[in-house]
């Protein structure tokens, strides 16, 4: 199982990932972090986000989960220290009480509705700022990184 299980997510400043489940998402301007972030590990997706996807995540191992399949046989299944999760909004939720970071990306953007961050429920997560990496600064687009802080 990975050491570091990460969250990294575009969103909205209203919280939203996506106008729907099928949208390819044009918006993100992060796109050269993201590769960059995630080049050489496992990322993590639900089956709406590997179908929004224009092509294969090369370099990545990509692991497709679905609604039955359980967030800890998935995890136990990796052998690398450290993993992504990278989206939707369900498969965030389903994570959320295994993850160790978050890296989130606000932009510029109010949808008004969509797909939440996470589409479910989930537990209460303190955070500690890490740090932020300026992914866009004339237009105010900076990714923030924070470390899950355990009960």
């Amino acid at each position: 199982m990975p050491n570091e299980v990460i969250l990294i997510a575009a969103v909205t400043v209203d919280g939203f990932i996506a106008r729907h489940s099928r949208e390819v998402t044009t918006w993100s301007k992060d796109l050269h972090l993201f590769k960059e972030q995630t080049l050489g590990h496992p990322v993590v997706m639900g089956s709406n986000t590997y179908d929004t996807l224009a092509a294969e995540l090369e370099g990545r191992k990509m692991i497709v989960v679905h609604r039955n399949d359980n967030p800890i046989s998935i995890l136990e299944s990796i052998k690398e220290d450290k993993c992504f999760i990278i989206g939707g909004g369900k498969t965030y939720a389903r994570f959320t009480s295994h993850l160790t970071h978050l890296f989130i990306t606000p932009h510029p953007l109010v949808m008004g509705r969509g797909i939440p961050l996470f589409d479910g429920e989930v537990p209460e997560l303190n955070l500690k700022f890490q740090k932020m990496i300026p992914v866009d600064e004339k237009n105010g687009i900076f990714q923030y990184q924070y470390k899950v802080l355990k009960f």
